[in-house]
């Protein structure tokens, strides 16, 4: 919009109206003068009315009452939405200044912001990724030849949002709000709670369930604390590798190849011609021994560390199976001077021990290891490949992408803030000669590492305070995932009722994945309601009832931790459930912990949801009858769980004055059970129908929301339902 620009002064605060404003122009008249002509008058009001029509009576050509919704939509219980594009609006000088203060910034780093063919930006870094989620604006897309851009959907008018900056809400993150949040394990040790972690999620829901029912703090040996599930028989003694305990070649061969099934698809261990170069001389004793051969050997250990612990089922005792290989590579591993002969291999190395640990239970010791090294080393900045070739650029790019994808994943689900900035990263996507599949998969798997990020900044922000509030900041997550959904669909389709073909293992850990962020975005949401449910039943069956839209994010959390325990459960019947690699579990645990969550919100369909609590279990059984010990403790905490959640649910009078939300409408699109009309409200965006969308009907396979879909609930998001949710907060006290 062009507009005349005239200035109250010159100084920073003065104001600067973008005309016309009529209004403004009638008060600036002077007592004595006439007043203004009939026509001026019409024409203004008629410029206000116009400015106050929502957009289908605008459309429509019909009087709008200006009310949000307005009268005209509520009575035909449609949509209503206000287009502020062309609305006059008053705004300081300083305001104007600082906003050209900050194009002129972008435009000095506008490399980093948009991708070239010589050196692309992967992503755009942290702030512009957010401005791009809520502005529209192309980010670079590192699939499609690292210099294409990714289109993300607009989540609707900026401007309202913009409304909102200048007032402070009060609606909060209950998990980055307040001080910070400490437990304290039976051995004594404090053990702080994340804001985003999977682990402190639970435990403040165990927490807060127990407290309520037992009117007393639940005690810690209720609970599960990080390096207590196995024993890895550590030896203060640095003891000696002996090359006899190695397995043969064969063997070996067989356990380096398990690994490479296991992780090489979404991981970067270890370079395979180089390593298996080293090993077919190691076995041929062509080797003599150096430092290069010493630190090869530990890498060795590592990766037959892990193929014992892939190939090795059912597992028993308190230690997994390759612990042995695994001490002794850290027995072995040499100190840092000489760690940094060799770098690549050493991240490799570094790589290997975090996954390691992260996989049997001690994440603290499993965080940041290789990071440091390779930024150190320049694996984050574009490599020329006309200085180095492109085997070894390759080699970078897969390390980099590794530790990246590593790091963004376990600060996740330690709750910690993020270590690396994407506007310090520059390096390209790696390719894999002859797999386009898998060069795509690493591809996909790198974007929504990099969401999660997106995603913890934006909804677990400190002190749970954000720029605008907590409910629009989801609004922008979600939108901002949209942007996958279409691609991960097309390229990696989840076909899960094909019994005759099967299910690719590497796009079931690509689809669980993507529903971890959506329940990562949307589930602090879930726990508001479920204190305000225990505080009463009928207050939250209320506010349930009153917002559609919000009933709507709870449904997208609900509805991702659905498809996660039919996606696990389609893997148990095909034998390819992994059994010692954490993400399966850890999507598992989050996703059932909302599913018994669930009836205790929607009281009358827990019958319903009693069938995918028993899935769950199904599942939760034969992980732990392969001797998981981690998954066999987590059963154990959501049993408890359960058995608290449903003294609740039994204890608790239905309030007849306050009848649940009404179920039926989406009850056509279901084919068996559970049917849709039994579990909780419908994915209520648009006024339209979605067919075919019920996620609750055995089923739904491959009938997963489009992005389409999702923006359309992204879009009926607004600043009415953030005051509606923010007053529901302060009522209650969260």
């Amino acid at each position: 919009m062009i507009a005349s620009v005239a200035p109250s002064s010159s100084s920073a605060g003065s104001s600067v109206l973008l005309r016309p404003l009529p209004s403004l122009a009638r008060c600036q008249m002077s007592p004595g003068a006439a007043g203004p002509d009939l026509h001026a008058v019409t024409s203004s009001r008629i410029t206000k009315r116009s400015s106050n029509a929502c957009a289908r009576c605008r459309r429509q050509k019909i009087k709008c009452s200006g009310a949000h919704p307005c009268a005209a939509c509520s009575r035909r219980k449609l949509s209503c939405h206000f287009d502020d594009q062309d609305q006059k609006i008053l705004v300081t000088r300083g305001y104007l200044t600082s906003l050209q203060e900050r194009i002129a910034s972008l435009e000095q780093n506008g490399g980093r912001v948009h991708a070239d063919a010589e050196g692309p930006a992967p992503f755009a870094p942290s702030q512009e990724a957010d401005a791009a989620v809520e502005h529209d604006v192309p980010r670079p897309d590192p699939a499609d030849g690292l210099g294409q851009e990714m289109q993300v959907p607009s989540v609707g008018d900026t401007s309202q949002q913009g409304s909102l900056e200048s007032d402070v809400s009060s609606l909060v993150n209950p998990f980055s709000s307040g001080p910070s949040a400490f437990m304290t394990s039976e051995s004594g040790r404090i053990f702080y709670l994340g804001t985003s972690s999977n682990w402190s999620f639970t435990r403040r829901l165990l927490s807060v369930t127990y407290e309520h029912v037992h009117k007393r703090p639940i005690p810690p040996t209720a609970l599960l604390f990080d390096g207590e599930t196995y024993d890895l028989g550590w030896q203060s003694d640095r003891a000696a590798t002996s090359a006899a305990a190695l397995p043969t070649i064969d063997y070996a061969t067989h356990l380096v190849n398990t690994v490479r099934f296991h992780c090489g698809q979404v991981f970067h261990l270890f370079d395979e011609d180089v390593f298996m170069g080293h090993l077919r001389d190691h076995y041929a004793d062509s080797m003599q021994r150096c430092p290069a051969r010493d630190l090869w050997l530990v890498h060795f250990q590592l990766i037959l560390a892990f193929g014992k612990a892939f190939a090795t089922k059912p597992r028993h005792g308190s230690r997994p199976p390759g612990v042995g290989f695994f001490v002794n590579a850290l027995h072995s591993l040499p100190n840092m001077t000489v760690l940094w002969r060799d770098p690549v291999q050493a991240i490799e190395i570094l790589c290997c021990v975090a996954l390691y640990l992260h996989c049997i239970d001690y994440r603290s010791s499993a965080y940041n290891y290789a990071v440091r090294m390779a930024m150190s080393q320049g694996l984050h900045t574009d490599v020329p490949t006309e200085q180095l070739g492109e085997a070894i650029v390759q080699r970078y790019r897969k390390v980099w992408w590794t530790v990246y994808v590593l790091d963004r994943e376990m600060t996740s689900l330690m709750g910690l803030p993020q270590s690396v900035r994407d506007e310090d990263v520059h390096t390209q996507l790696p390719t894999f000669q002859g797999d386009p599949f898998r060069t795509a998969a690493f591809i996909m798997r790198t974007k929504l590492s990099h969401f999660i990020a997106s995603i913890d900044r934006a909804v677990y922000r400190p002190d749970g305070r954000l720029d605008n509030n907590f409910l629009m900041r989801t609004k922008d997550a979600l939108a901002g995932l949209a942007g996958l959904t279409d691609e991960l669909h097309q390229r990696f389709p989840l076909l899960l009722d094909n019994d005759e073909s099967g299910i690719s293992r590497l796009s079931a850990h690509l689809h669980l994945l993507y529903h971890q962020c959506i329940v990562l975005a949307t589930r602090p949401l879930l726990f508001c309601f479920f204190q305000i449910r225990l505080e009463s039943v009928g207050a939250c069956l209320d506010l349930l009832n009153t917002s559609s839209t919000v009933r709507s994010v709870l449904q997208m959390c609900l509805d991702s931790s659905q498809h996660v325990v039919s996606i696990l459960e389609c893997l148990q019947h095909q034998g390819l459930l992994e059994t010692f690699l954490s993400f399966d579990l850890e999507a598992f645990f989050i996703s059932t912990t909302n599913i018994l969550v669930a009836p205790t919100l929607y009281p009358d369909s827990a019958a319903s949801w009693a069938q995918w609590r028993h899935k769950a279990h199904l599942v939760y059984d034969e992980l732990s009858r392969s001797g998981n010990l981690i998954a066999q403790a987590e059963q154990s905490e959501l049993e408890r769980l359960g058995g608290m959640l449903d003294n609740i649910d039994s204890g608790s009078a239905r309030d007849t004055s306050n009848p649940p939300v009404n179920y039926t409408e989406s009850s056509s699109l279901a084919h068996s059970e559970p049917p849709p009309s039994e579990l909780h409200p419908p994915l209520a965006m648009p006024p339209t129908p979605l067919p075919g969308v019920s996620v609750f009907d055995e089923n739904f396979f491959g009938t997963e929301l489009s992005a389409a879909q999702i923006m359309d609930m992204v879009n009926s998001i607004d600043s009415g339902h953030t005051q509606w949710m923010s007053q529901a907060m302060v009522e209650h006290g969260i």
